[in-house]
């Protein structure tokens, strides 16, 4: 199972955010980020779901580069 995100690292990523920049990579680590809360909450599934919908954004964010 993959280890669920510190406090630190969501921290570094709000961070990030609020820097602005290429939102390409950070829609890849937000859905990093959710897929490993999920993973850590397996009977949660709205967190599942919005994993999904977070990897799908970042997918087609990479396609259209």
């Amino acid at each position: 199972m993959a280890r669920k995100p510190s406090i630190a690292e969501i921290g570094a990523f709000l961070a990030r955010v609020r820097a602005g920049g290429d939102t390409g990579p950070l829609l890849a680590e937000k859905a990093d980020l959710l897929e490993r809360i999920a993973a850590n909450n397996p009977n949660d599934r709205e967190a599942a779901e919005v994993a999904r919908d977070a990897r799908r954004a970042a997918d087609r964010s990479s396609r259209n580069r």
